[in-house]
């Protein structure tokens, strides 16, 4: 298969990350109720939220090394099983600790997965289609994050929540599993071009952190994904404080994760109109004002509203910061690039959870909420004093051969 080429690996990739995703949007709710129906405080929801990322926050870059000498697609049933054994391994936990042990290896199995997955889409695809293939990609993690706090939520039983939210944790097991129905074909269909490193030498990690436009693009993905990050696991703790039940909870998780999907169904019209960097920066800093909006004692309509523009923000960061980072890293170290991004994506799952803790222990369960927006309104300012190419009205560029990475930063990447 040729990069740029018949496209039915990639929709079978967005179905297999749709369960994926689907199991841990399922599972970290039902890890947060099962933990405060062990007795978590606060506090303890933000330590078990934060091992989840810790053992990622190791394995990234060795991962993304072998993977730009290697093949990316064993990667992704090795992360299947990973997730689904957290899952139904947390779902019979009896203790906090061993819920933590237990959350950390799903992070784990996330981590194999994307980082094959995300490194599959770069090798195939070309250039000039990698917004729009990133985009569609993370269609099927906001499928997943639509279809899981729902799942979960019609599960949950307030007035039995530690069996309950064991069994939504054993469901979402089982539907991790399912991905394996559809990777056989992705598997199989990896070239044999797109599997090697090629001729280039170990880059780095210094120079690649040092390419214009990754630390920026790594900032801004890291901004994003905690705030999804923290939505997903002190909504609750935000619902329990002003009484909505879990279902409602479910459904207002979904209402963000849907408004993600429609964002990324008509990114490429937006990049068109806007172009990267104003795009980048408008959506973070609206996004940061939503997420600190949350905080407000809004009656529940309300705060389904903020929450479905606030999923409209946030599905704007994490495809275009992937395109940005492998667009603008050296030949032979994409994947390390993608692998780097990710360790600032896990950086940010220990550090967000670990102070969302010590803010809501401190101010209040709405207050983490506040700390992101911060975090998004310094991520739109970054956006904003980055360096841009793309012209308004254009997409993403396409590289000329033999030009590589100051091609694709020159003419497709504002980050």
């Amino acid at each position: 298969m040729r990069p740029g080429g018949n496209r039915g690996w990639l929709l079978r990739l967005v179905i297999a990350f749709g369960f994926a995703q689907g199991a841990v949007s399922m599972a970290r709710p039902a890890v947060s109720y099962r933990a405060l129906a062990l007795g978590a405080d606060e506090r303890a929801i933000g330590v078990i939220a934060g091992v989840y990322a810790l053992l990622p926050l190791f394995a990234a870059v060795p991962l993304g090394r072998r993977t730009d000498h290697g093949r990316c697609a064993p990667l992704l049933p090795v992360g299947v099983v990973l997730i689904s054994g957290g899952c139904v391994l947390s779902g019979v936990a009896g203790s906090l600790w061993t819920m933590a042990l237990w959350s950390g290896v799903m992070g784990l199995g996330h981590l194999c997965f994307v980082i094959g997955s995300q490194s599959l889409v770069a090798r195939q695809s070309a250039p000039h289609e990698q917004d729009r293939n990133f985009g569609h990609f993370t269609i099927g993690a906001s499928l997943g994050q639509l279809v899981g706090p729902v799942a979960a939520g019609a599960l949950i039983d307030g007035a039995d929540m530690t069996r309950s939210s064991g069994l939504a944790l054993l469901v979402a097991g089982t539907g991790c599993a399912m991905a394996l129905t559809t990777l056989w074909g992705v598997e199989h269909r990896e070239t044999a071009a797109g599997s090697r490193g090629g001729p280039h030498g170990r880059v780095p990690l210094g120079r690649i952190l040092h390419t214009r436009g990754v630390p920026a693009g790594i900032l801004i993905s890291l901004s994003v994904l905690s705030a999804t990050d923290i939505l997903t696991a002190y909504l609750p703790v935000v619902g329990e404080h002003r009484g909505i039940a879990p279902a409602v909870i479910g459904v207002l998780l979904s209402v963000r994760a849907a408004a993600s999907i429609a964002c990324r169904l008509v990114l490429t019209p937006l990049l068109r109109l806007l172009g990267r960097t104003a795009l980048l920066c408008v959506t973070c800093l609206l996004a940061g004002l939503l997420c600190a909006g949350v905080a407000l004692p809004a009656p529940v309509w309300a705060l389904g509203a903020i929450l479905a523009a606030l999923g409209f923000c946030l599905g704007v960061g994490q495809p275009l910061s992937m395109t940005t980072v492998v667009q603008a890293a050296p030949d032979g170290a994409r994947s390390t690039a993608l692998a780097l991004r990710l360790t600032g994506n896990r950086l940010g799952q220990v550090a967000a959870p670990a102070a969302a803790g010590l803010a809501a222990g401190v101010a209040g369960a709405a207050a983490p909420f506040v700390m992101l927006g911060a975090l998004l309104l310094l991520s739109s300012g970054v956006a904003a004093r980055s360096p841009g190419g793309q012209r308004r009205g254009g997409g993403a560029g396409v590289v000329p051969p033999g030009r590589g990475a100051e091609a694709g930063l020159r003419r497709s990447s504002d980050v």
